[in-house]
């Protein structure tokens, strides 16, 4: 089947390499003439383990392109899928400018029936609204048919969720549409549904509000645990044994972040104000995850007082592991923060500095190198869990900072190791522990 693919930002470049993968004849097209030029040479603009082996294969094997002509990319295409952002507007709607104006270059570029999937998060209502400017170019005779097909891609493991995947959603009023759809994802054997086009819309900004909600659930309790003394590992262990509420999205930390979980829950909210429904419960899960953000600081300037002049090593940049995205990502928020305070951050991150600094310019130090980062700094803020952190020997925090004091965001090292080690370790909803406190 010759499919194209509408934009190569995370989603678009990762559906269309595994579409190829599958064996279909993929072009992905941009309006970015440098971002198309660097995939043409086999090099990914993004950071996404197994992504840029995958691309090499099918470009040197032809059944992958790239473009940014639009005409040559749809023309002969069989299915389109949507790929460009929704970025989130200052009232925290989505903003659908890519989308319509990627409907009105489908509508003047086709030249035969086609189908258009939508992977893009958009709100309900979106997919009748391409339809409609596909038509207003190129009326019938000719045939858009507009599916609903949300993509559920985790950055740092999309590939591995386009293979593997829990489920796959098509909405449509269009029973062949929804066949010829159904057909491509047949051979990953995931389990397939079909629905109305306004449900599947509404599937994808639920799934991702519902995870959000679970994250500041068990921040909250991870909170109250600090102040009761309990432990929230084994709090979160001991709930999410119960099947019914399962042991996934219970990890508590500095709360979420990345290109998806903040942008949704706002555009739910408005989308929900649209409609006259308050949304209070995502209300609270937005001001929490809000909040959350800036725990760690809090954290520090509760152990060292002023952070005036003092040196803190901020351990990662991106908002999760294995992706370079820092979209939303708590370490901008605990950068601005720190800074607010006077004090000299040297951030630590193997992928995400390029990005950071796009954002945060020259206002800190970068490095790749872990232990520059923390050589003689007053204290270390963990941010993102990268693996380069987890595996760090704690020796190494006493023999390179001037105070081995570790406010750790995400819960990366356990409490017996840490005792064993002079160090101050704040986490979150655990018991703090004081060198005094160490055992030999």
């Amino acid at each position: 089947m010759r499919i194209a693919v509408a934009g190569t930002g995370y989603v678009g470049l990762v559906t269309g390499v595994c579409l190829a993968e599958m064996g279909h004849h993929v072009i992905c097209t941009d309006i970015q003439e440098e971002k198309i030029q660097l995939l043409k040479t086999g090099r990914s603009p993004i950071f996404e383990p197994g992504l840029e082996p995958m691309l090499k294969q099918n470009l040197s094997n032809g059944r992958l392109d790239f473009t940014t002509n639009p005409k040559a990319a749809y023309k002969d295409a069989d299915i389109i899928f949507i790929a460009v952002g929704t970025p989130e507007n200052e009232d925290g709607t989505a903003n659908l400018d890519s989308i319509h104006a990627a409907a009105y270059t489908i509508g003047a570029s086709i030249e035969k029936d086609v189908i258009v999937c939508t992977k893009s998060t958009v709100p309900v209502g979106t997919n009748e609204k391409i339809k409609e400017i596909i038509q207003s170019v190129n009326p019938p005779p000719l045939q858009a048919e507009v599916v609903s097909n949300p993509e559920f891609l985790r950055e740092g493991s999309g590939i591995i969720d386009f293979f593997n995947g829990d489920r796959i959603v098509i909405g449509t009023e269009s029973r062949e549409a929804a066949s010829i759809v159904e057909k491509i994802y047949l051979p990953l054997k995931i389990p397939i549904m079909k629905t109305d086009t306004r449900s599947a819309e509404m599937i994808k900004y639920a799934s991702n509000a519902f995870l959000a909600t679970k994250i500041s659930f068990i921040n909250e309790i991870a909170a109250i645990c600090e102040k009761v003394g309990a432990n929230i590992d084994e709090v979160a262990y001991g709930i999410g044994q119960d099947k019914r509420i399962g042991p996934h999205f219970l990890q508590t930390g500095i709360g979420y972040g990345g290109s998806c979980f903040p942008k949704d829950t706002k555009a739910l909210v408005q989308l929900a104000g649209n409609v006259k429904h308050s949304f209070e419960l995502l209300e609270s899960v937005i001001k929490v995850n809000n909040r959350q953000q800036a725990l760690a600081v809090l954290k520090a300037k509760e152990i060292l007082g002023s952070l005036k002049g003092k040196k803190v090593a901020l351990l990662g940049l991106a908002f999760k592991p294995d992706t370079d995205d820092v979209r939303e990502a708590a370490s901008l928020t605990i950068t601005r923060a720190l800074k607010d305070e006077g004090a000299k951050v040297t951030a630590y991150d193997p992928a995400a500095i390029p990005n950071a600094r796009k954002v945060l310019g020259n206002t800190i130090e970068y490095t790749m190198d872990i232990q520059l980062a923390i050589e003689e700094a007053d204290a270390a803020i963990i941010a993102t869990e990268w693996d380069h952190i987890k595996h760090l020997p704690l020796e190494i925090y006493t023999e390179k900072m001037k105070s081995p004091i570790i406010i750790d965001g995400r819960n990366c090292y356990s409490l017996q190791d840490i005792r064993k080690h002079p160090i101050t370790y704040i986490s979150i909803g655990r018991p703090s522990i004081q060198p005094s406190k160490v055992k030999s």
